[in-house]
């Protein structure tokens, strides 16, 4: 990736690093259309991190997120890769926490339900236990650079719409999170003001929805980070 989170220049910076923290990201795609499309929000302009950017639903992995037992688990690939290079002491547990915080977080922002639709109160207590991981797929993952207002280690997982149990019935949050979330075709996304990362994922995932619709769990995982000044990128 050329920009190097070059566009988070319009976010606050601390003089001190920080310790990035784990996220999760959630791409759902939708092929009920001549062409895939892909659910972006913009981020309210006085978010000190990538304000006015539009992003996919995600955020920062909560301690309560390790404690879900979701109905169905991700398949033992997905999980396998998840615990590889893992900051701190690797665990499962802690990589489907992972999965369950890009699910949780994509409920709370756009108020989508990845798995069966809770018959109870449309709250996240009563849909973690229906909540389905299996269909989900770990596509890649970034550190955010040293010297940001924030920084997390993201891992950015790929579903289907058709895995989404409420597609067209999304529950509204009043969380302001982000403004006005959207189905875009990958033309239509690329041509948004995107954070690098966002637009590098794009790039990458277009040709495999416009040629198949599903991932592999065994597909290869981007990684990209920092260190010593320069950036780096691998696979898992």
């Amino acid at each position: 990736m050329s920009e190097q989170y070059d566009d988070m220049t319009s976010s606050r910076r601390f003089a001190n690093v920080q310790r990035p923290r784990d996220a999760a990201t959630l791409i759902i795609v939708r092929h009920d259309d001549m062409r895939p499309r892909v659910l972006l929000g913009q981020r309210h302009a006085g978010h000190a991190f990538m304000p006015s950017k539009y992003v996919f639903p995600g955020g920062r992995l909560d301690a309560a997120d390790s404690r879900v037992k979701p109905r169905t688990d991700l398949h033992p690939q997905v999980l396998e890769r998840l615990a590889l290079r893992m900051r701190g002491r690797p665990s499962l547990a802690r990589a489907r926490a992972l999965a369950v915080a890009a699910v949780r977080e994509t409920f709370e922002e756009v108020g989508l339900i990845v798995g069966a639709e809770a018959q109870a109160a449309p709250a996240w207590r009563n849909i973690a236990t229906n909540a389905d991981l299996s269909p989900l797929r770990y596509f890649a993952r970034a550190i955010t650079p040293p010297g940001r207002t924030r920084r997390f280690d993201s891992r950015f997982f790929v579903t289907d719409a058709c895995h989404v149990g409420n597609l067209d019935r999304p529950i509204h949050q009043d969380t302001e999170e982000l403004l006005t979330p959207h189905w875009f075709s990958f033309d239509e996304a690329l041509g948004l003001d995107l954070p690098s990362i966002t637009r590098d994922i794009l790039e990458r995932l277009r040709p495999i929805m416009e040629a198949k619709r599903d991932i592999a769990p065994d597909h290869p995982v981007y990684f990209q980070y920092q260190i010593a000044g320069k950036w780096r990128e691998e696979t898992l």
